[in-house]
């Protein structure tokens, strides 16, 4: 699987984790040069506190594109460092 933003393919791997119809991309597999922190939280009731992170491709942005959990509850540990996308980002094999 291939997540894709501003023609820039920004992750890349063929270990994804679906979890309510998002793919997941292990930490490892995403081109850091590309991710920028943020401040937004938000709290999923089973998954835990969600963190953003802001993608930067050829000095456009794309604010709070990607999310992942830190410290998820029990019933999502299996998405521990592994990272999501929405706002536009293509996600294809």
């Amino acid at each position: 699987m291939k997540a894709i933003w501003n023609d820039q393919v920004v992750a890349e791997s063929d270990e994804t984790k679906i979890v309510e119809g998002n793919h997941y991309f292990p930490r490892s597999s995403i081109r850091e040069a590309y991710f920028k922190p943020s401040d937004t939280r938000t709290h999923c009731h089973w998954k835990g506190e969600a963190s953003y992170l802001t993608l930067e491709v050829d000095g456009e942005e794309n604010e709070d594109a990607a999310w992942y959990y830190p410290e998820p509850f029990d019933a999502a540990s299996h998405i521990q460092d592994y990272v999501a996308f929405w706002k536009g980002v293509e996600v294809n094999d």
